[in-house]
């Protein structure tokens, strides 16, 4: 019987920006996202017949098609075959509704899963293009490492990768909902946006505190009082521990710090996880078609 288990790495965006609105609804987007080590675990195995999904650190809402079963439906409808008997188990660690893309990470595992199982010569690109049809963040999930994405997230371009660093991630709790926050940017003054061509000169040229000094997040101009004192709250928090620079990732309320010492992220972790059941270590990733 055929089965595979792989990682599926959560992201953050190093920088983020929103160019507009486009006619389809969707914004165009200019950001830097980075695969982190702290991610879930996806088996996918051939079955009897029909599709399952079976889940660990998470409930499901019953009644409704998963992500990943669209992913597999999707996958097979390239391939011009039916859909096999497939169960999929999915062990959670990535927080859900945090910006890390968590979501997007599983079914990116899902669809590497499927490509390895039963169309290894499918080219990545491919594969990208059947996880856009699922979410915007599922392309750079199949790709991993970093890259800058543009246009909903699916153009993709592979950028030297961040040096090697420790980050500490802290999700408070609450959660931001995404498409609110998108309405909010509509219109907005965001004042300086974030300067993603000095974010990727930072990476080419391997300098970790410049790229930490670069990032940017346009969603943080666009929080609440109330949510934007909180996470104020944690990026202080984090400089005051020795982190080099510190945002919020995607839509949110995640927030990571960068450090170049493990033990100072270490200490950062601890003090924050007191108040912040949800806080995490984690390091960059790279292409993941290098871990398959």
């Amino acid at each position: 019987m055929k089965t595979l288990t792989l990682e599926a790495p959560a992201k953050i965006n190093l920088t983020l920006d929103i160019l507009g609105r486009r006619t389809d609804g969707y914004h165009d987007m200019r950001m830097v996202m980075q695969a982190v080590s702290l991610g879930d675990t996806v088996t996918v195995a051939e079955a009897a017949g029909g599709f399952s999904l079976l889940t660990e650190g998470i409930s499901l809402p019953a009644g409704k098609v998963t992500l990943e079963q669209r992913a597999a439906d999707a996958f097979f409808h390239r391939l011009g075959r039916p859909v096999p008997g497939l169960e999929v188990r999915l062990a959670k660690q990535v927080p859900a509704y945090a910006g890390l893309g968590g979501g997007s990470a599983d079914v990116a595992a899902v669809l590497r899963c499927l490509r390895t199982l039963y169309a290894p010569d499918l080219p990545r690109q491919a594969l990208e293009e059947i996880g856009l049809a699922v979410g915007s963040d599922v392309p750079f999930c199949v790709r991993g490492g970093t890259c800058l994405a543009e246009g909903r997230g699916e153009i993709l371009t592979d950028l030297p990768p961040l040096p090697d660093c420790a980050i500490v991630l802290c999700k408070p709790d609450f959660g931001l909902p995404t498409p609110e926050l998108f309405a909010r940017l509509d219109g907005a003054d965001l004042g300086p946006r974030p300067d993603t061509a000095a974010m990727a000169a930072a990476l080419a040229r391997g300098d970790l505190a410049a790229a930490a000094a670069c990032l940017g997040n346009v969603f943080e101009r666009v929080l609440t009082e109330e949510e934007g004192e909180e996470i104020r709250s944690i990026k202080e928090a984090l400089l005051r521990h020795s982190a080099l620079g510190a945002a919020m990732s995607g839509s949110g309320p995640t927030v990571f710090g960068l450090f170049d010492d493990r033990q100072k992220a270490v200490r950062a972790k601890e003090a924050l996880e007191g108040r912040y059941r949800q806080t995490y270590l984690a390091a960059p990733v790279k292409i993941l078609e290098k871990m398959e």
